[in-house]
């Protein structure tokens, strides 16, 4: 990974903010810059270099994975470590002027700011930042790509589990579980997030998370699923029906479906996430279900399985090559069922790459 690059372009942003010093505390946002995974660190970067604080129990693992950074192992907590090694090389500075400290005010807990402000000397001044790394974040390099090409490709071989588990009277649980043990063999380190298998009834519930209920004898079963594969996320949703369909579950998983691919046509560079976000609204408006579609349409994913930009109505970030973005309308009427389809697509040069690209006609079980 480019982590050099990243910090230069990191470091771009501090004259318009006004910063000297840039102390980053969110752990996606360090892996991003310097490559470490541990669990407990802190990043100071600066227009002279970059110093990662962590504890003992990273001593080999920074060594390893560090790069394009200082690595200072300490006794202390990493928040508290960074005031003093500022102190002890930026004093000459504030003789002539406040040193500004940026933080990242949308990650930092109140106590970790206090903590920061109290041990920080005089001449010290923090000042709020809000997502200068998640910017940077938003556009993914071509190696990034390729990361989330592979992991949507781990993630949508995934469904064939579900497809073979899915039967009347299985538990929500057991599909979820067999779904879970297929990825950890193909090398995911964990899922992206819970496990959602809502079946039935419970298909009308967006995020139902996967629960000891059984599968019924006839309905909607939805699922979303996501593994995580070298640090970055997949993120998939198939809906399948089992027992024979109706007229009107045929018309609304077709209507899902067509809204589905009106917004991955919509996807392009100079477009604003809020038009892409408009289209699949406009083909359920013409089904008379637009009411029943109670999300975004999608967000950003990355190391992070929601990253920016948010795909939402009002929202004008415009999309530019390298952004990756979900695409995930659904439909959700409450006591009978719900139908989503998600993909995971790549901005590209003139439009746009599903990654790992499968069928999503509707599959009956």
């Amino acid at each position: 990974m480019d982590h050099k690059g990243r910090l230069k372009r990191l470091r771009a942003a501090f004259e318009r903010n006004h910063l000297d010093v840039l102390v980053v505390t969110h752990l996606p946002n360090i892996r991003y810059l310097c490559g470490f995974t541990g669990t407990a660190g802190v990043v100071v970067v600066s227009e002279q270099g970059s110093r990662l604080f962590t504890d003992g129990r990273y001593t080999d693992q920074a060594r390893a994975e560090v790069e394009e950074c200082k690595v200072t192992i300490t006794g202390k907590p990493p928040l508290a470590a960074a005031p003093a090694w500022l102190k002890d090389h930026w004093s000459h500075l504030v003789r002539k002027r406040p040193c500004w400290v940026g933080i990242e005010s949308e990650r930092l807990t109140v106590a970790g700011r206090r903590q920061l402000s109290n041990l920080l000397p005089a001449g010290f001044r923090l000042r709020e930042t809000g997502g200068l790394v998640e910017r940077l974040r938003m556009v993914k390099d071509a190696d990034e790509i390729e990361c989330l090409r592979k992991a949507a490709a781990l993630g949508a071989s995934l469904f064939d589990s579900a497809l073979k588990t899915i039967r009347p009277g299985v538990k929500e649980t057991e599909v979820a579980a067999e779904m879970e043990y297929v990825a950890r063999l193909a090398g995911a380190t964990e899922m992206s997030f819970p496990t959602i298998i809502a079946a039935g009834k419970r298909s009308a519930l967006p995020h139902g998370r996967a629960s000891t209920a059984a599968i019924p004898a006839r309905g909607f079963v939805v699922c979303d699923f996501g593994a995580i594969l070298a640090g970055y996320c997949s993120d998939r949703t198939r809906t399948v029906h089992v027992g024979r369909p109706g007229s009107e579950a045929r018309r609304t998983y077709k209507a899902v479906q067509e809204a589905q691919r009106a917004a991955i046509a919509a996807v392009k560079p100079g477009v604003s996430v809020g038009d892409v976000d408009r289209e699949p609204r406009k083909i359920l408006k013409n089904s008379n279900l637009a009411r029943f579609f109670t999300h975004s349409t999608g967000h950003g994913v990355g190391l992070e399985i929601h990253e920016a930009p948010r795909v939402a109505a009002g929202q004008s970030e415009m999309l530019c090559p390298g952004m990756v973005i979900t695409i995930e309308p659904g439909v959700y009427v409450t006591g009978q069922g719900g139908v989503r389809i998600e993909d995971v697509v790549a901005v590209t040069e003139r439009g746009c790459e599903i990654l790992a690209p499968s069928s999503t006609e509707l599959i009956t079980i």
